[in-house]
């Protein structure tokens, strides 16, 4: 069993109540979650230890970095913000 952290992309916000009222349905963000969504990430997944707390999954981290990029952000600290 995965000490993953869970993905649950459909939970409802305060405002707005949901993620699909923040982005277009052409939006990027959505066409890189779909396609990082089809990717084998198995490599990626048996490589992590379990180790301490419970981590992100490689399927988020990878959809936000990739973003990032696609976007102009490089710096690990602007991509925090």
């Amino acid at each position: 069993m995965s000490r993953f952290r869970t993905i649950d992309r459909q939970t409802p916000y305060l405002l707005p109540p949901s993620i699909d009222d923040w982005l277009p349905e052409d939006h990027l963000a959505r066409f890189i979650v779909e396609v990082v969504d089809s990717l084998d990430l198995q490599a990626i997944q048996g490589a992590y230890r379990g180790r301490g707390s419970a981590a992100y999954h490689p399927s988020l981290l990878l959809s936000l970095l990739i973003y990032a990029y696609a976007t102009g952000v490089f710096s690990s600290r602007r991509i925090e913000q």
